[in-house]
């Protein structure tokens, strides 16, 4: 019985001990990563109205074949803290005649808005062995389907408390929150160094998605915003990369 156990692992095994023999500057190696990532965004369209530039931090986890097909899914974090859209625009019925918000301690409050956001997407693209050190690396492409929401966070200063019309769940008819299905392209350049040791990508990405209000009431509208939108983004990405593939070992040792 021991034997056939024996046997069994062996043969099970088999697969994953030809896969660590392989040489990443000679043949391409499948193997599976984990990214973290970094993106500077310009809006474009619905959302260039109401935001100004931002930035998303992510991670990853991908899979590279043996062909050079990439299959990941992501999730991003979205944040920013410039609001095209006025004071006005967005609170505009609980401000003063003087265009100020009265705290809730009865004084002109300070207080600061935020774009803040998530993108979760399913990618698949493939990489063109050009102008690479080994047969792992080159440019790709890719594209994705997901899910993207935005919205406005507004914080006040630790020493001001919010007014009534912002405090609770009062607060979600002003955030101008939307979501809706999301898809992306995006072009670039990957690069697996021989030696494991550095791996990153650069590249260029195209977000659009097709969002809706997610409140049930918008209180500047007196009543739901049933508008549709389109939020888009265009951003540089850099990503690291940690492979999982097992490093060919030395042809010679020196004692």
């Amino acid at each position: 019985m021991k034997l056939r156990h024996l046997f069994l692992s062996i043969l099970f095994l088999t697969p994953f001990f030809i896969q660590a023999q392989k040489d990443i500057t000679k043949e391409c190696i499948p193997t599976a990563m984990f990214s973290a990532t970094y993106s500077y965004q310009f809006p474009g369209a619905d959302t260039k109205t109401l935001y100004g530039n931002n930035s998303t931090v992510g991670a990853s986890i991908h899979y590279k074949t043996d062909k050079n097909w990439l299959w990941s899914v992501n999730g991003n974090f979205i944040f920013s803290d410039g609001i095209k859209a006025s004071r006005e625009e967005i609170l505009g019925i609980i401000l003063d005649h003087n265009g100020q918000l009265i705290t809730g301690d009865g004084i002109y409050g300070s207080y600061a808005m935020f774009e803040r956001g998530f993108h979760f997407n399913a990618k698949f693209g493939k990489i063109f062995n050009i102008l690479a050190p080994n047969p792992n690396s080159g440019f790709f492409v890719n594209g994705s389907l997901g899910y993207l929401l935005n919205r406005v966070r507004i914080e006040f200063s630790s020493n001001a408390s919010p007014p009534q019309n912002l405090a609770g769940d009062y607060r979600y008819g002003y955030d101008r929150m939307r979501g809706g299905f999301a898809y992306s392209g995006e072009i670039g350049y990957l690069y697996m160094s021989s030696s494991r040791v550095f791996n990153f990508s650069l590249s260029m990405e195209f977000v659009q998605a097709h969002t809706k209000s997610l409140r049930e009431w918008d209180f500047n509208l007196m009543g739901p915003d049933l508008k549709s939108y389109i939020d888009r983004y265009f951003g540089i990405k850099f990503a690291v990369y940690i492979p999982t593939y097992k490093r060919m070992p030395s042809e010679y040792y020196y004692y």
